[in-house]
Parts: structure tokens; sequence; C-alpha cells
């Protein structure tokens, strides 16, 4: 399949006008619907404005690629539009954007990411696009793309375009001289256009170059280990993470992806100069240059922190809701001490949940140390996520002391401190001599990784227990305003970015607590489980608040606006806060603060209620679950009202046309 196979010219609009971004995306989605190729136009333009909302589609020279995976597309389809006057589109360099190409493509197969590196290939021509932007009509349209797209590819069908590429004929027997790899943080736009201008600076330059792309559908023309050996240097134009032991030893030139696009002769140049360091293998995974230079140590940190966090919710989601439908089936009044396992079937969940949330804290620690040190920071951070869950300390391997869980704050120190010492360990390592290459993995690595983390976990578990134990004692001791101040922040937090690192934030707080307390067998009335009440109830506010909005104050939306909102009943309810995300991103002034309001009522009224939640997801399936449920939907209610009015009271009226 080709592109113009995908782009009919019903599906063309050549030298209109639009006012904004919405007005080209609203005629562009009304495009694609042409043909029967959505089922659901609806929800085709929400994952349009989805992807948008992670970082726009723009790119340079007026250019902008909207794209979207949906299950309502029937089949894939392209559908173009040039502007007379460009519009503010969120373009990297600054400029307006004047010619849009939008993809549409169904949820099975990556048909779209070829097609697209297809179209970002031939998009860096300049004839090309100014070709395209002086079509006279339609089928002058797809006549410039079918030439370009048969010059440039031939017969070549997208799906092996990678695979296929032909070598240079001037490419000599001993392989390629200068390899690249290029990736952007969405792996598509920019990593095609690094990738072709490198590779036409190269034959220019008589020099030939490979390149591999890192795409969001996965990497493509891969480097083989017989072309880095030969190769005299490497060229990683990369703005994220890529997998860089393998170019230990070789000459690599780290930059950013847009200097691949811009500086691509200069690189190779650089390159052949020989004026590039030899690139020793630190085990880490690889960060480029730009992006320490992007990156401070707080959001490093964040960012292996939630390398943990987003590995251990499964066994917290999972032990959380088959612990708590324990407590449901059960009958406290056989054996009030053993609540939880007096019936067969209390003990069947009971058990099954405690095994994978005894999996929590070995985990979070592991993918900690991991994410900072590679795979050998993986098995020390499970070590140590152990030894915190346990409280082990050489005060209760003697027998003077009883052991005290260090909890959830211990595995996140094991995970810190485990993988830092990995890290420089494998630096120390990199001194000796060659000959014990083999052995450092297999035997330096893990026992005096092992051996740190257990020295070290023995020493501070005592001290990670008491703070652990003063911590939830303190929480307890709560009452009246400070408790409903606890609830009303948490809430809170989940509406400032909905699903940002303040959402995360309040969510590993609210997830940490119940974890900590269903491992020291807290009863349900404690209040780790009305934290996390708060936090699900403070996420569940936003999409529901804003369908109401859209049910009750029709003016301050648009039609397509109104038709959308209708989806968040059944996003807020399901405590899925993502779904408010195009709403708040196309008006964050009067959103956001709305539904910060009201999330906030809502979690101060959950702990006025004493309502607990045992489950760290799961929505309204999960209400039969919490302690005071009454107590629960009347705060829900409340809140989501409270965000419907100030949200009704904030916007304007909206052109209904």
């Amino acid at each position: 399949m080709r592109i113009v196979d995908l782009l009919s010219k019903e599906r063309i609009v050549l030298q209109t006008s639009a006012a904004d971004k919405d007005s080209v995306i609203d005629l562009m989605v009304d495009l694609q619907n042409t043909g029967g190729a959505l089922k659901d136009k609806e929800a085709y333009k929400k994952a349009i404005l989805a992807r948008e909302a992670q970082t726009s589609t723009a790119i340079e020279a007026g250019i902008a690629v909207p794209h979207a995976k949906s299950e309502s597309v029937l089949r894939p389809c392209l559908s173009a539009v040039t502007l007379r006057q460009g519009i503010e589109y969120g373009a990297l360099d600054g400029q307006p954007s004047d010619l849009f190409f939008m993809i549409a493509a169904p949820l099975d197969g990556d048909l779209h990411l070829e097609i697209l590196s297809h179209l970002m290939v031939l998009l860096m021509d300049p004839k090309f696009v100014a070709d395209l932007r002086a079509a006279e009509d339609p089928d002058a349209f797809l006549r410039i793309i079918d030439q370009a797209e048969s010059a440039k590819y031939g017969s070549q069908q997208p799906e092996h375009a990678a695979s296929t590429k032909k070598v240079p004929m001037h490419q000599p027997s001993t392989g390629y001289r200068v390899l690249a790899v290029t990736a952007c943080p969405t792996g598509i736009a920019h990593t095609y256009m690094a990738a072709e201008a490198l590779e036409k600076a190269g034959e220019k330059l008589g020099i030939p170059l490979k390149a591999e792309t890192n795409g969001s559908g996965g990497a493509k023309n891969v480097l083989t280990d017989e072309e880095i050996a030969a190769a005299d240097g490497i060229i990683v134009a990369a703005d994220k993470n890529i997998e860089a032991g393998r170019f230990h030893g070789k000459r690599v030139l780290f930059v950013p992806v847009s200097d691949g696009i811009h500086k691509a002769e200069a690189l190779i140049q650089k390159i052949e100069s020989g004026d590039v360091p030899v690139y020793q293998h630190n085990g880490s995974v690889m960060h480029t240059e730009s992006e320490h230079r992007k990156e401070g140590f707080g959001r490093q940190v964040y960012k292996h922190l939630m390398n943990g966090v987003s590995h251990m919710l499964p066994f917290v989601i999972g032990g959380g809701i088959l612990i708590a439908l324990a407590f449901l089936l059960d009958d406290p009044s056989i054996d009030p001490t053993n609540f939880g396992m007096n019936t067969p079937a209390a003990a069947f969940f009971k058990t099954i949940g405690g095994v994978a949330f005894n999996f929590m804290l070995p985990v979070l620690a592991g993918f900690i140390g991991m994410s900072i040190a590679d795979r050998p920071g993986l098995a020390i951070g499970f070590v140590g996520g152990s030894l915190a869950a346990v409280g082990t300390s050489f005060w209760t391997i003697s027998g003077s002391a009883e052991a005290i869980p260090a909890g959830f704050l211990g595995a996140l120190l094991a995970g810190f401190a485990g993988g830092y010492f990995m890290l420089g360990l494998r630096k120390i390592c990199d001194r000796l001599p060659r000959s014990l290459e083999g052995i450092k993995p297999i035997l330096i690595y893990p026992v005096l990784g092992v051996l740190f983390i257990g020295v070290f976990m023995c020493l501070v578990n005592p001290i990670m227990g008491a703070l652990n134990t003063g911590l939830t004692n303190f929480l307890n001791s709560l009452g009246g305003s400070s408790k409903l101040l606890l609830g009303a922040v948490l809430a809170g937090m989940m509406s400032i970015d909905m699903g940002g690192p303040f959402n995360k934030a309040a969510y590993v707080t609210g997830t940490g607590a119940i974890a900590t307390a269903a491992a020291a067998g807290a009863p349900s009335t404690d209040i780790a489980y009305q934290m996390m009440a708060a936090v699900m109830i403070g996420g569940m506010v936003p999409p529901i608040a804003i369908a109401l909005c859209t049910s009750f104050f029709k003016k301050k939306f648009t039609p397509d606006e109104r038709k959308s909102g209708v989806v968040n009943y059944i996003m807020g309810l399901c405590f899925i806060t993502e779904g408010a995300i195009p709403f708040a991103a196309s008006d964050p002034l009067r959103v956001i603060p709305a539904c910060v309001v009201g999330s906030a009522v809502s979690g101060a009224l959950s702990m006025l209620f004493n309502c607990g939640l045992m489950a760290p997801h799961g929505g309204i399936f999960v209400f039969p679950l919490v302690t005071n449920v009454w107590g629960y939907v009347l705060a829900l209610a409340a809140g989501s009202v409270i965000s419907m009015l100030l949200l009704a009271v904030l916007k304007k009226n909206r052109p209904q046309e």
C-alpha cells in the first residue's frame, strides 16, 4: 500500500482558511469521515485531541501531521489540507503551519507508522513541499505525491521499507563507514527526518551511511554487530533513551535529534575527522547529552521512581482488589481476630491477594534499581525490597529485638541506594583488566551488590521502620480539620495535571499507604484506606463534572465537545481522570481550577464520612468494597456538582454553529 492509496481527492481541501488549531482539526476529521472510513467520528476526534495533548504533531517548515490509532477507524486513510494563511500549531521552529496531513489508523497493526515514515521522508524535500502548496486542485496534489513516491521508493511497499532499503551503489565491501541512530520522544516525525537527512548527507559526501530509526513502531533498519564493528563511528541523534551498550569501544557522537536534521554533513565530517571520544558503556541505560542538559537531578529521580511504581502497580491493584473482596465475602462474627480468612471463599481471595501484595515492595525497589543501573541493579533492588518488607536488621537476627517492616519508604530507599551503588561499582570495575570482563556480571556484581544491600538495609531498617510506624500513628491520630485538609490536598492534586507528576504523586501516596497498612494487617478503618478513598474520588470528579456540564450547560461547549463530553460519564465512573485532558488542554485557566476545587471538596467529605478503600483502582466497580459507600457516593456527587457549577460560571458561551 502506498500513500496515494490512502488519500483520495474527496479528502483533500486546498487553499482554504481556518481560524485556529481546533478549526483545522474539525475540518480534517470531517474529511476523514468521507467514504465511510470511520464508524465513530467523535471517538476518532477524541483520539486525535488526546495525541495532540501529549505534544503537538506540528513539525518545521509549516507542516503538521496529526495522527491517531483508534478502534473507531475501519481502515487506514489520509486527508490533506493547505491554508492560504498559516495558523499557530505548536511547531518547534515557532512558525505557523499551512500544510496538513491527517492519518487515521485502526488499532490492529502499525501500517500508519510505515506510511508516515514514507510521508516524512518525502516532506524533507523543499521542492516537493513547494509543489504541494502550489497545487491547483486535488488531482494535481495526488499526482505530485504519486510521482515523488514512485521516484523515491518505486513499487516498494511500506511494510518492507525498513528491511529492503537499498544499499548505496558506492558502498565498499567492508560495509558502512558511518552509522546513525535517530529517535525523538514521540518516535515519529523527527526520527525519520533525521535519518533521511543523514543518509542524504552521507551520499553527498561519498561516505556510506546507514541510519537506524527508533520509532514508535519499534526499531527499523537495525544496525548489525558486523556493521558496528567495521564502522568509523556512530552518530546518535536522539532526544530519548536508547540502548547504547552495543557501541562500547567505538567513537560515538551524541547530539539532539534536531542536529541530525540540520547539521547532518557537519556530524558526518566530525566522525570522519576522528575528533570524537571513544564511548565507554557504564552499564546503565544511556541518556543522551541533550537529555542531560534538559533534565535536572530531580527529574531523573522522578523517572527512576516512576519506573518502579509502574511495574509495582499491577501487583498492588490485583492483590489489593482480591484482599478487599476477601473482607467483603467474610463473616467477622465467626472470629473477629481472623477477619478475612474465616470462610473458604474469603481465605482463597485473601491468600492469593496476599501473595501478589508480597511482591510489591521487591518489585518497586528492583525496578528503581534497574532504571538507575540496568540489569545489575534489578537483583540488588529485589533483595533490598524484600529485606525492607520483613524488616530484617542486625538486632532481629541476633534475637534481641522484634522485626519492624520498613515498608514503602524502606523499599524506596533500597531501590535508590542499591541502584546508585551498582552504578558506582560498575565504574570502578571498568578499571579492572579486560581478562576479568567475563566474571564481573556473574560474580563480582551480584556478590558485592547483595552484600552491600544486605548490610545497608540491616542498618537502616530499624530507622525506617520507626519512621514508618511513627508516620502511621501520626496519620491515625489526625482528626477534625487536619484530617479533612489531608483528604482535600490529596484529592485536589489528582486534578491539577490529570495524569502528570502531581497526579502521580498523590496516587503513589495513596497506594503506598494501603500497601503499608495491608502488610501490617491494619483494620479497614485505618487512615491509610481513607487516604486511598480520597485519592480515587479526586480522580473521578474532573471527567464526571465535565460530562455534567456538557449536559446541563450546553451553550458553554461546541456541538462536538458536547458529544465527546458524554463519554466522560463512563471514564469518570471508571476512575480514568485522563478523559478530562482534552477539555483542560483547550481551556486550562477555567477547567483546571474548577476541577481542583470540586475534587478537594470530595476528598474532604470522603474523610469526613470516614470512607475507606482497600482497592487501589476500579472506580464504581469497587464501590461495594468501600466502607460507608453511601457517604462516598454523596461526596462524589457533591464535588462533581460543585465543579460543574464553577465550570458553568467560568466558561464563556461557545459558537453553536
